[in-house]
């Protein structure tokens, strides 16, 4: 919660980057404030005015420039008199190696003054110990402070320095300001009061603060209570978000389960009909034996007997013909009189046919729902034991769940779909139960209502499936998009994308191996990875502040040291080089630990994606949005923001990579979306789709053949996209030892490396799609 009642205090105005500009990042000078209250430079405002108008670096508040240009915008006096305060701390003219009395030479003359020793709070001079005492004794100056020099200069009087400072008129040089004209509501010196404001009521500062500060104190208790109402809020939306992930989880094993419900049987249905095919196959070749073999027994009798015939035919003499011809000619008519060819056999040819909704790509076996979230008046107690409740009943009915709720369904014999209300279920269908008529009723078919989040909703409750009356809420809304239309769908299958070939790098897992060593404190935070000569990488370890050298089996190779003090971040190794980020700066070392080279980044971004480019020789970093190149030297070889200037401001590149082909790829927070784009800047592809599950894109990495492989860490996934940006389809799952992936790296373009949030790093193979 932010305080309300606490106030800064001087030493922290004082020791923070509060008088620092945030454009330059040096202390401010001519420090100008914008009407949403952020304070910089005048030079640097001047600079990012464009056409008339200037966007906030920290709020992107856009705001009209004056006329009179940049200088028009108010003097923040409150900075100045803070300014005035540290430089009189550091300043003043020295003398082997200390302040000089600002009093001696006007008494003694030029080059006469004695060092200092005590400060004139008052007067704001430093004076010598001689001084000092003769300050105190006169009376105009008895009532002055004078301190110590030491402890002013140590910040001890801080608080009485600030209490004596005066403003200065800029229109009138050594002169204070102490009046506020009323109707010009403007600040005036004496000067300043006599003309043209002599005739305007003018209250002295003292008297004008304490008419206004009341309101301006009412102001700020509203903006309290609103930043109360805003952190209220903002913890709302954090529960919102807790209890979506946790219900998004609760699916998620559910869908897994039911789909493995669906593939059991499948797999049982599968065995069912095969059986089915070979019996009706078996019976027919074993009928068809019996009528083959009495085929041929009557044919081999028909043969000799007319065989016999044409030989006495053909060789007898007539004596014989005709003594033989009575019994040949009854045998003969014997012979065709008897029916002894059969019909036509009865042959039924099988034939598979399916459940229409296997096929129909616009029916997808699952869909989700969604339902408004019910404010409950009382406590979460329900709520709780409901969701436990359900959540364990759809563990234990797992793929028998899914048949209930309208998923494949088992055919009659003939082919035809056959209602499962209609027919006895199998073992398989149903888990062993009873008939559905002669078992007792579950929660969900006796009416008793249960949140629809719980399950996967099937194609035939949206098609007019008779449902329970009371397994619904009449309080629910359900969307009627079906699930390509949403943010939460299933990465599309690749064959979609690649219309049926299926050629995609499919994975090989190679090895896995932990990263935390024995002299780590911590657990490992492992925030960059990147390849490190042949069959290396280099593995960033922010909480241990180390860069660590590992194998492509696992094996601890030792460190490149860094600065002291220095947490890598993002890391990426060049031609004899590696390249780091860490804070608000790039550092360039050389694999012994030499730093080269460092260079100031913005501190609007708090973190900085480094990736090295094919050549070897230049490093590119993602700053505020846009793209910096720097050579092996230090320096600045282009600057771009993908998109063009039309995107300033609208881009947050959170990771960043090269491809082999000269292109970059970033995971842009502010555009939720992975951009590719050339070396001048210009979008070759952006994907935002559904795809992305909803999430934030995470860590990206690149093939040698252009494929990108994208990190989405809350749901446990790295999917690729072709070279333009385009979704194909999942590459590893949780199935494939995923739990919170968090950065990933190709070596050689042929094994992916990927870091998990526990610190372990996992090595697959990619199998190349023509394999």
């Amino acid at each position: 919660m932010v305080s309300q009642g606490s106030s800064p205090s001087l030493l922290e105005a004082l020791s923070s980057d509060f008088l620092a500009c945030k454009i330059c990042l040096e202390q401010l000078r001519a420090p100008k404030t914008l009407p949403c209250l952020h304070t910089y430079c005048q030079g640097c405002l001047a600079q990012l005015a464009d056409g008339g108008l200037l966007r906030c670096p920290e709020c992107r508040e856009t705001v009209p420039v004056p006329p009179a240009g940049v200088a028009a915008f108010k003097t923040n006096f409150f900075v100045n008199g803070l300014l005035d305060l540290v430089r009189a701390r550091a300043g003043g003219d020295l003398r082997a190696g200390k302040p000089a009395c600002a009093l001696c030479p006007l008494v003694g003359g030029a080059g006469t003054g004695g060092p200092a020793t005590a400060r004139c709070l008052d007067c704001a001079d430093d004076l010598c110990q001689a001084c000092a005492d003769g300050h105190r004794c006169t009376r105009q100056t008895h009532t002055h402070q004078v301190v110590d020099l030491v402890g002013y200069r140590a910040g001890w009087y801080d608080e009485e320095a600030r209490e004596r400072q005066a403003a200065q008129c800029p229109q009138h040089p050594g002169e204070a300001l102490r009046f506020l004209c009323q109707p010009c509501s403007q600040l005036l010196c004496r000067e300043c009061r006599l003309d043209p404001h002599l005739d305007h009521p003018c209250l002295p500062l003292a008297e004008a603060v304490r008419a206004r500060r009341p309101g301006l104190e009412d102001l700020l208790a509203g903006v309290d209570n609103s930043l109360a109402e805003l952190e209220a809020a903002r913890m709302v939306e954090k529960e919102a978000l807790a209890r979506l992930r946790e219900q998004a989880a609760r699916v998620g094993t559910q869908v897994e389960e039911v789909t493995e419900g669906v593939l059991r049987a499948l797999l049982a249905q599968k065995q069912e009909v095969l059986g089915q095919l070979r019996a009706h196959v078996e019976a027919a070749e074993e009928a068809a034996r019996e009528r083959l073999g009495e085929l041929e027994s009557r044919e081999q009798v028909a043969r000799a007997a007319a065989a016999f015939a044409r030989r006495v035919l053909s060789l007898g003499r007539e004596a014989e013909i005709l003594s033989l011809e009575g019994a040949i000619a009854q045998r003969l008519r014997q012979l065709q009189g008897c029916p002894w060819m059969p019909g036509p056999a009865p042959c039924l040819l099988p034939r598979l046919e399916l459940h229409p909704g296997l096929l129909d790509k616009n029916c997808p076996l699952l869909r989700l729902s969604f339902d408004e979230p019910q404010l409950q008046k009382d406590s979460g107690k329900d709520e709780a034991g409901s969701q436990g409740g359900d959540e364990a009943q759809s563990r234990t009915q797992g793929g028998a769940k899914f048949e209930r709720q309208g998923g494949i369904q088992p055919q009659s014999r003939d082919g035809a779909y056959t209602p499962k209300e209609d027919r006895v279920q199998t073992p398989q269908e149903d888990g062993a139960q009873t008939p559905k008529e002669d078992r007792a009723q579950t929660p969900q078919e006796d009416g008793a209502q249960t949140p629809k989040e719980g399950r996967a909703q099937t194609p035939l409750e949206d098609e007019g499936a008779q449902t329970p009356r009371g397994s619904r809420s009449n309080k629910k809304r359900k969307f009627k998009g079906r699930l390509k239309s949403i943010s939460r769908e299933p990465s599309p299958a690749p064959g979609l994308n690649l219309e049926g070939s299926g050629l995609l790098p499919r994975p090989i897992f190679s090895c896995s191996f932990p990263t935390r060593m024995p002299g780590d404190k911590r657990s490992p935070r492992i925030t960059g990875l990147c390849p490190f000569g042949p069959r290396e990488i280099l593995v960033a370890d922010e909480q241990n502040r180390a860069l660590k050298r590992f194998s492509l089996s696992g094996d601890y190779r030792g460190t490149v040291p860094v600065p002291e003090g220095c947490s890598p971040c993002s890391v990426a190794a060049l031609q004899g080089a590696v390249a780091f980020s860490a804070g608000a700066r790039l550092y360039l070392i050389s694999p012994d630990g030499e730093v080269q080279w460092r260079r100031a980044l913005s501190l609007s971004q708090a973190s900085h994606a480094v990736a090295a480019m094919p050549s070897g020789d230049r490093v590119a970093v993602s700053v505020s949005g846009h793209v910096e190149v720097y050579n092996m030297e230090g320096s600045l070889a282009t600057r771009f923001i993908p998109g063009g200037k039309a995107n300033r401001g609208l881009r947050a590149l959170v990771f960043l990579t090269a491809s082999p082909q000269g292109n970059f790829v970033g995971s842009d927070w502010q555009q939720n979306s992975v951009v590719v784009c050339d070396g001048l800047g210009q979008v070759i592809g952006e994907y935002r789709g559904p795809g992305l599950h909803g999430c934030q894109p995470g860590s990206v990495s690149v093939d040698k053949k252009g494929y990108i492989f994208l990190t989405l860490r809350e749901v446990n996934k790295v999917v690729i996209l072709d070279p333009k940006g385009s979704l194909l389809g999942d590459f590893l799952t949780a199935y494939h030892g995923l739990e919170k992936p968090r950065v990933t790296t190709m070596v050689d373009g042929r094994h992916l490396v990927v870091s998990l949030s526990n610190g372990t790093i996992h090595v697959f193979r990619v199998r190349p799609p023509d394999s």
